[in-house]
């Protein structure tokens, strides 16, 4: 089991990015959250098998309907998440 944390840059705040972002999870066994900030960005943690993480981000970057919004997006491991379940929306 792993962490990554990824940041997603582009027209994703105000389209229904997070809330596609959580449909999405649920056909992945993947726990976790997704957030806007404030510079604009839209950062997602999550934990789960490695492949199955990498299987549900390109799902949001080349195939979902949101896919188009992303301009930029970076990930990187970070320490296991602790006390989440499922994946929600945070604020």
């Amino acid at each position: 089991m792993i962490a990554k944390r990824a940041i997603f840059e582009g027209r994703v705040q105000g389209v229904g990015f997070r809330y596609a972002t959580k449909q999405l999870a649920m056909g992945f066994d993947v726990c976790g959250w997704v957030k806007n900030l404030p510079e604009g960005t839209v950062e997602m943690q999550l934990m789960g098998e490695e492949d199955e993480i990498d299987e549900f981000i390109k799902e949001i970057v080349e195939e979902s309907a949101m896919a188009h919004h992303i301009k930029n997006m970076w990930t990187e491991h970070i320490p296991l998440l602790e006390g989440v379940k499922g994946f929600v929306i945070s604020t």
